[in-house]
């Protein structure tokens, strides 16, 4: 969390950020200053990482060092919900062995300024993947790399074709997806995953104010009106059980290796809004998860 975050409190957060999402200033502006922040897949280091932790617990990565995914195909394919800031992912799973990568987001946000991905690359190759030349032109990567770059969130999903990912997975970015978009986003899910296939989220339950459950106070009217949905604060607030229905009804199995709790709740109940104020206290206090889905056959 950046320094400003930790010395604003939340609700004037609400205030600077709603005032600054309308500011006529391009996104890389916002995201330079620590304002607005798409993730950290930006860092060459954290985006390895975190690709293989999930492919871990995805269980796709063979027993070789450095790791490979373990192919079951010629055409072994990833997919990453929400990229960010960079492509990094693309050129990672390049490195691991995929022979194509989607990345799909709801904007054109990710840098393609050459020296980010030189960063990368020598972080790949320190690690002893094979190397790559030296980056001059980040469209000619991303075809050496198959990647493929989506940027209209839900509409480009449903462009893609039937059972064409082995791999999908997603780093703390379903709780921003729209409420009325998420349910048919995890079909889409559904529909491109190959029968085989297998996706893992990692989804952050805490709002984006300050860590706690501040964005619980507000009725469904407020929060879910463009004012508050188009300032950069938005999550969905979809708690875990529900999450969990959704991921069934969508047409997976669901196993959830990870559940973080908190020893209390952040927020005090009497400071919700209706439902959440009446939710059973066990299922407010689940801070985040991960999941791994599979498709139900």
């Amino acid at each position: 969390m950046s320094k400003w975050r930790r010395a604003v409190p939340w609700w004037l957060r609400i205030g600077a950020k709603i005032v600054l999402a309308r500011v006529p200033v391009p996104y890389g502006f916002w995201n330079r200053l620590g304002l607005f922040e798409l993730g950290d897949m930006n860092e060459p280091r954290r985006a390895l990482d975190t690709v293989l932790m999930h492919a871990t617990t995805a269980q796709v990565l063979d027993d070789s060092r450095p790791p490979r995914f373990r192919r079951q195909s010629a055409d072994f394919a990833v997919l990453e919900l929400g990229p960010g800031d960079s492509l990094f992912m693309g050129v990672i799973a390049k490195a691991l062995g995929a022979s194509r990568s989607w990345l799909v987001d709801v904007g054109a946000f990710a840098t393609m300024e050459p020296w980010a991905y030189d960063a990368l690359l020598k972080v790949l190759a320190a690690e002893g993947y094979d190397p790559f030349p030296e980056v001059s032109d980040v469209e000619r990567l991303k075809d050496e790399c198959g990647i493929v770059y989506l940027t209209r969130g839900l509409d480009s999903l449903r462009e893609m074709p039937d059972a064409c990912v082995d791999f999908c997975f997603s780093n703390a970015v379903l709780a921003q997806v729209r409420r009325e978009e998420f349910e048919a986003l995890l079909g889409e899910t559904r529909r491109v995953l190959k029968p085989n296939g297998v996706c893992v989220h990692r989804v952050d339950l805490r709002d984006h104010l300050g860590g706690a459950l501040n964005n619980l106070r507000f009725d469904e009217a407020t929060w879910e009106g463009r004012l508050f949905r188009e300032s950069g604060f938005y999550t969905n607030r979809i708690r875990f059980a529900e999450m969990l229905d959704i991921f069934e009804r969508a047409g997976f199995t669901c196993h959830t290796p990870r559940v973080a709790r908190w020893d209390r709740l952040p927020t005090p109940r009497a400071k919700l809004a209706e439902p959440f104020r009446q939710m059973p206290e066990d299922s407010l206090l689940v801070s985040g998860f991960d999941a791994v889905l599979r498709p139900r056959l």
